[in-house]
């Protein structure tokens, strides 16, 4: 009788054998962690608002299982301001959330921050705003699903000088995007047989543009080129229309930040006329991008702009990545991510490989009204523009 009941060491070894069995379906069950990092309050709000809005549409358009993990957003607020704010942050996500992907980050300064804890981690970080050339090349982790200042300001530079803008006074903001931005633009300009009469440089935190304006007019060019960041461009326009610009025969021309999808409804008939090169405009006449446009303002209740398409991409180009490596692993998922390509609300869009660069169309613009809306409207294209490099 004794015989036929199983011992207490069988009964064990049965239970450490269901244990192991189970073990593989246990650890396919955790979430894959996704740490966002972005300014959703200070002076670059705007910049989070967007990305985190279109990251949310993504994940309600396309599920947030894969492989039967689920995916899990993380979603954290640096402020903008403070790169220190933001390593620690993306250490915190690594260490103590067990992130497999780092993501966002709004501005240069912040994600040079974060690139040394994503090379040390070994964990992809994709980067869908900010757009200094320098970034990949910070980490070989880094991916960007954005784009790169100069990458979008050769194009105006290139127009403009084809065109009768033949003197300009460049004015951008003082840090790395926005010196990128006159470099690339004083090149081609130069190339292209037109002359910089004077180059201004305006601080990135509580910026007065009235004197660099002013100083801008005085010089008397055919043009002003214009950088500031995501959602300082409504105080430019305002000081713009103020000085007589306008009446004075002076074209305001620039990479698409001044003329942000996000503020560009709010500024109306100030803002007709200008004329940008940028890789992603609202107008965008495309079926990918209609359908964007129209559930991004059904969930939201506002214009998606540029820094959102960005963010959108940055999330499909993480869910496909994590369909070809279930198991998260991050040099796998670079891997995974380099050449990718597919059909954004942008237009065509690929990963360089070679340098885990965006690769895409960047198209001309004039600000228009259209049925009582200011719209940026493309009118030419480039293709396949690449970083040139920092």
């Amino acid at each position: 009788m004794h015989e036929s009941v199983p011992s207490f060491r069988a009964l064990a070894r049965l239970a450490a054998g269901a244990i192991l069995a189970l073990a593989p379906l246990a650890a396919a069950a955790q979430p894959v962690k996704i740490g966002l990092i972005l300014p959703l309050t200070g002076p670059f709000a705007s910049t989070g608002r967007q990305i985190e809005a279109a990251a949310r549409l993504y994940m309600q358009q396309n599920g947030d299982t894969i492989g039967g993990r689920k995916i899990e957003l993380i979603v954290k607020d640096d402020t903008g301001v403070a790169p220190e704010t933001t390593k620690r942050m993306a250490q915190e996500l690594v260490v103590k959330d067990k992130v497999a992907v780092l993501a966002g980050f709004g501005l240069t300064p912040l994600a040079l921050a974060a690139a040394p804890v994503a090379t040390e981690a070994k964990k992809p970080m994709v980067v869908m705003a900010a757009a200094s050339s320098v970034v990949t090349t910070r980490s070989p982790y880094i991916v960007r699903t954005g784009f790169t200042l100069p990458q979008v300001t050769g194009p105006i530079a290139d127009w403009a000088a084809k065109g009768k803008l033949k003197t300009v006074v460049t004015l951008v903001t003082d840090y790395a995007p926005g010196l990128d931005a006159e470099k690339a633009f004083l090149k081609t300009y130069a190339e292209g047989g037109g002359k910089v009469l004077e180059s201004l440089r305006m601080p990135l935190r509580n910026p007065d543009y009235a004197p660099f304006l002013q100083r801008a007019k005085d010089a008397k060019p055919d043009a002003i080129f214009v950088f500031v960041p995501s959602g300082e461009g409504a105080g430019v326009m305002k000081q713009f229309n103020d000085r007589g610009f306008k009446e004075a025969g002076i074209q305001m021309i620039g990479p698409g930040d001044v003329v942000d999808d996000d503020l560009l409804e709010g500024m109306g008939a100030a803002a007709l006329g200008v004329v940008t090169s940028f890789h992603y405009s609202a107008a965008h006449d495309s079926p990918e991008n209609k359908a964007y446009v129209g559930a991004f303002m059904k969930a939201n209740g506002f214009r998606p702009n540029f820094h959102s398409v960005g963010g959108y991409d940055g999330m499909h180009l993480i869910y496909e990545a994590l369909r070809k490596v279930p198991d998260a692993d991050g040099d796998k998922l670079v891997e995974a991510m380099k050449g990718a390509s597919w059909t954004s609300p942008r237009g065509p869009m690929r990963i360089d490989p070679a340098t885990r660069e965006p690769v895409q169309t960047v198209y001309i613009r004039k600000v228009e009204m259209v049925d009582g809306k200011a719209w940026s409207l493309e009118f030419a294209k480039f293709e396949n523009v690449k970083d040139p490099g920092p």
